[in-house]
């Protein structure tokens, strides 16, 4: 059972800390105020994950079973690695015996058990190189793929739901059947073409806010459960469009099942 962090945290350090201003400027002396005071921040560290990011991803897998019984697994967008990490014990992957193959265009420490291609995952090649370096056909693909912010929401909103509905096609495209699809996404909802082509390949589709992921954020998770296996008429990937349309009234609460 993954429990939140209660009574402080149990790292020993004292929660509240303050940074001196010094030369950071404002915004970045709250960040890093919030950083270092934050018990996933300090319970990641405890238990030797890379980032807090692990205790979203073993949240989900606690109330939807999606690590159970994976084999093979692909992490897009993966940096720092604590998914990855995730991925590898459970699949009991090693070096001799390659079953998580991770990708990102920021550079990864190695990590035992897992494949890391330094790599953008919009790249032609990328696809074929993540199948090729996991060894065999993928029972989850997990993404934690953001755009880089603006600061303008609809502008995020829209590059991160790209980066989405491409992965989403990608896990389609490659997922053994009975798979699952995991993929970061922003609060505003989710484009209406990408939700239908799910629930046209999987048994179950829903959205997720994770308690460990910040109340601030506007970070979601959508997960597609039970891929019904190969089916004709998904488009092949240059026919695809380009652009996501957002629009309001698509938004979709947190953890609805959507069908």
């Amino acid at each position: 059972m993954v429990k939140p962090p209660i009574g402080g945290n149990r790292t020993g350090r004292k929660l509240g800390q303050k940074v001196k201003k010094g030369k950071l400027k404002a915004s970045s002396r709250r960040w890093l105020e919030r950083h270092i005071n934050d018990p996933y921040v300090q319970r990641a560290k405890l238990e030797g994950y890379r980032a807090r990011a692990a205790f979203k991803l073993l949240e989900i897998d606690e109330k939807h079973n999606i690590l159970k019984g994976a084999k093979r697994i692909i992490d897009l967008g993966a940096a720092p690695g604590s998914w990855s990490q995730i991925a590898a014990n459970v699949t009991n992957s090693t070096d001799e015996d390659i079953r998580v193959a991770a990708i990102d265009f920021l550079e990864m420490d190695q990590l035992p058990g897992v494949k890391i291609l330094q790599l953008d995952f919009l790249d032609p090649e990328a696809p074929a190189k993540l199948m090729e370096a996991v060894g065999g056909v993928p029972d989850l693909v997990i993404s934690d793929m953001a755009a880089p912010t603006t600061g303008h929401q609809k502008t995020d909103h829209i590059r991160t739901m790209h980066l989405c509905e491409v992965a989403a096609y990608f896990a389609v495209e490659v997922l053994a059947e009975g798979g699952h699809f995991l993929a970061k996404t922003f609060q505003g909802g989710t484009e209406k073409d990408l939700l239908n082509m799910l629930k046209q390949n999987f048994r179950q589709v829903m959205h997720i806010k994770p308690a460990s992921s910040r109340q601030e954020s506007v970070e979601m998770f959508l997960l597609a459960k039970g891929f019904k296996g190969k089916r004709t008429g998904i488009l092949p990937h240059d026919e695809r469009p380009d652009d996501l349309h957002y629009d309001p009234r698509e938004d979709v609460p947190a953890s609805e099942d959507l069908g």
